[in-house]
């Protein structure tokens, strides 16, 4: 089993920056990919960004060079650093991880970017 506790969403103008928080009940070693997904209303849930396979990253087009994954190893916690936030940023944030298993997501936060 898996926990994940997501934190860090908000309200933010377009151009700001927000930071997501997501905190694993057990060592994200042992996962086999960790990330962002994001869901808009009227719209079907996609891949932001993953750790896979250990370090290497996946971005989705949408958000490369704006948005960072990032991880604290010791911490059992990744981040998704948004910069330069646009109107079609705002979703709610999951975020996922996986093992051979199964497949884990957290609660969502809501990312609201105003124009």
């Amino acid at each position: 089993q898996v926990q994940l506790v997501e934190s860090g969403g908000g309200l933010v103008q377009a151009g700001g920056s927000l930071r997501l928080s997501c905190a694993a009940s057990r060592s994200i070693f042992s996962l086999n990919a960790m990330g962002w997904y994001r869901q808009a209303p009227g719209k079907q849930r996609e891949l932001v960004a993953v750790f896979e396979s250990g370090s290497r990253t996946n971005y989705a087009d949408s958000v490369k060079g704006r948005f960072t994954i990032s991880r604290d190893n010791a911490k059992n916690t990744v981040y998704l650093q948004m910069n330069s936030l646009k109107p079609e940023d705002t979703a709610v944030y999951y975020c996922n991880a996986q093992t051979l298993e199964r497949v884990y997501w957290g609660q969502g936060t809501q990312v609201t970017v105003s124009s």
